[in-house]
């Protein structure tokens, strides 16, 4: 497999961003697809789109590639991402990879005009997410996006969308997401030395994070391991807030918020907080009347202890998962699968507003319809960078330990200019976005 360098890849990106239009693909023709990103979610996510033709497999792991021979003869083979981004037959791509590559192998796929189907979170930072919504603007029509939250296809997302949008409990004035998923500690900051395997490309998965010597510690056991740590991903809320956050995003119309703050545990410089609350305040919205009032927005992880302390005649200590909306006339309850309008004596009798939504054709299908040029995708990057920015910026609050007021127009931090470096990263030279 010929090596793939920095200035051949950035010579081959740039001339492909010239015009950056996807090929036209006829409703009969089958994809040419690239995954980047083989194992793990990876494997989840090949198999929705396995229908289309799977011209390249892309793993730092050998031993994943290897595993897909077999399954996918057809289809080359190589552990840099980059080798599948220069490849001028390919439609569209696939990204399962960690966090830290996400933006850089989306912005660099969209640029050289491939349609993107992007692992959440979209992004390692806020400042990356906003280079993902302003490079899908500029390709608007040209390459379809979607982000893989999986759980915004499904019915009961829809029909409580239906009902806050409806007014059914009136101007909500704040939403309450939590998840119950905690961090194991990480152990060791730094790892010690190991041999690097023949089969794993460290130098590529380490990719734009910081120079470090190799130890299977940083990756093996996929997202619930290299999630803990800052370099890699954002813990919890950047994983599960994707999912959860992405409720209330929808069913608000929400925007940029004006402010954010976190509290948890002392801040680490290396690893994750095992739990966190994290509040944003925005604006009233446009749209309907239900929306029209300022909302706060908070989040909560890391055990039953940290959940709304709010009456709601429930059990929230039996919702693993859960979504409040909290309104003048009343509250909605849900998960992924289920709803109930509060208190329930009060909406016994509530007949609830027949579907406007229409219903999903798949999340997979979605996107796949919208790369030949029929229909859009609903978590596109434009929608989904600006959930993912939001949510970023609650870990932005966390590590600054101070309560940030946000200029989204600017991204800067008039209170706390110096909380602005939690906003990007220092990309290890070669790896720069």
């Amino acid at each position: 497999m010929k090596q793939i360098t920095r200035r051949s890849f950035l010579a081959t990106t740039a001339m492909a961003a010239g015009s950056a239009v996807a090929a036209p693909v006829s409703p009969n023709e089958k994809l040419r697809l690239g995954i980047i990103g083989s194992g793990g979610r990876g494997g989840a996510n090949t198999n929705g789109v396995k229908g289309e033709e799977i011209a390249w497999l892309c793993d730092t792991n050998r031993k994943v590639l290897d595993g897909l021979k077999t399954k996918f003869s057809g289809a080359k083979q190589t552990t840099d991402w980059r080798e599948v981004i220069a490849d001028d037959s390919i439609d569209a791509v696939v990204i399962s990879t960690a966090d830290h590559h996400h933006a850089l192998a989306a912005v660099a796929a969209m640029k050289s005009g491939k349609h993107v189907y992007c692992e959440k979170p979209l992004a390692h930072n806020p400042r990356e997410a906003r280079i993902m919504r302003d490079t899908c603007k500029g390709a608007q029509g040209k390459v379809a996006t979607q982000m893989g939250t999986q759980i915004h296809a499904t019915d009961n997302y829809r029909r409580v969308v239906e009902l806050v949008q409806s007014g059914a409990i009136g101007k909500v004035r704040e939403a309450h997401v939590w998840c119950s998923r905690s961090i194991n500690p990480i152990g060791e900051a730094v790892l010690p030395k190991q041999d690097v395997p023949e089969w794993f490309d460290w130098d590529v998965w380490l990719g734009p994070a910081a120079d470090r010597d190799y130890n299977e510690g940083y990756w093996k056991g996929g997202n619930l391991n290299w999630n803990r740590r800052w370099d890699f991903g954002n813990g919890v809320l950047g994983d599960m807030g994707s999912h959860l956050i992405d409720l209330p995003w929808w069913a608000l119309n929400l925007q940029e918020p004006l402010s954010v703050e976190a509290e948890g545990p002392t801040a680490d410089p290396v690893a994750c907080p095992p739990w966190l609350k994290v509040t944003w305040e925005h604006a009233p919205r446009s749209g309907p009347a239900a929306l029209d009032a300022g909302v706060k927005v908070i989040w909560y992880h890391g055990g039953k202890e940290h959940r709304p302390s709010i009456d709601t005649g429930m059990d929230l200590g039996k919702w693993f998962n859960g979504i409040l909306f909290v309104g003048d006339d009343g509250m909605l309850l849900a998960d992924y699968g289920k709803r109930f309008l509060l208190p329930e004596k009060k909406f016994r009798n509530f007949e609830p507003p027949g579907p406007t939504i229409a219903k999903s054709p798949g999340h997979y299908n979605e996107w796949l319809a919208a790369c030949r040029g029929e229909g859009s995708t609903l978590c596109n990057f434009e929608y989904s960078g600006s959930l993912i920015e939001h949510n970023l910026l609650g870990t932005t609050a966390y590590r600054a330990g101070k309560k940030l007021q946000w200029e989204p127009g600017t991204m800067k931090i008039p209170n706390a200019p110096e909380a602005e470096k939690f906003l990007g990263r220092t990309y290890r030279k070669g790896w720069e976005i």
